[in-house]
């Protein structure tokens, strides 16, 4: 891109600038007066009409809601007076995080989500999710059709050699091996 070099008539200073080399004079959006590069911001040329553009909404932290704040109110009052009178919290149904409860007699811990056992199907919490941590009296194989698979597939090439473990189809490991 070619750099133009511009005198540049900063409306704030009254002087040309022709320090450094610009590309475009820099015209304010809310008055539309031409500036150079160190007075475009709102607060540096002090702009009258800085209102039209820089505005900004406070939100009430508990609804969540837009308050809208007249010009020359402070927002903090706006937005507590809010909370006074008009605010639609109601703390009664805000949904619960930790709500599912660990089903292992004498624990009372809850946890964001479920943690299901793989044999039982209960709900634990993360210290009891392991079937030998809560004494687990589900099925001896995995509920899942991929787990009994594998079982299934490994019991097949064990059964070929000699002392080894089989599973047969009602899930019990078993030893081939004769006393």
């Amino acid at each position: 891109m070619p750099v133009l070099l511009l005198e540049t008539p900063c409306s704030r200073s009254g002087e040309r600038v022709m320090a450094e080399p610009d590309f475009l004079p820099l015209k304010c959006d809310a008055c539309g007066e031409v500036f150079c590069k160190d007075h475009i911001r709102y607060d540096d040329h002090k702009c009258s009409s800085a209102y039209k553009k820089n505005v900004q909404v406070p939100v009430c932290p508990l609804c969540n809601a837009p308050i809208p704040v007249q010009k020359g109110e402070i927002p903090d009052v706006v937005v507590g007076a809010h909370m006074d009178k008009d605010c639609k919290y109601n703390p009664a149904q805000q949904k619960r995080i930790f709500t599912n409860k660990c089903l292992k007699p004498g624990c009372k811990r809850k946890e964001m989500m479920k943690v299901l056992c793989e044999q039982c199907g209960l709900n634990f919490c993360i210290k009891h999710r392991h079937p030998l941590d809560h004494d687990c009296k589900g099925s001896s194989h995995p509920t899942s059709k991929a787990g009994y698979a594998a079982l299934m597939r490994a019991s097949h090439t064990a059964l070929k050699s000699p002392g080894a473990i089989g599973v047969p189809s009602n899930g019990n490991l078993q030893h081939n091996r004769c006393r």
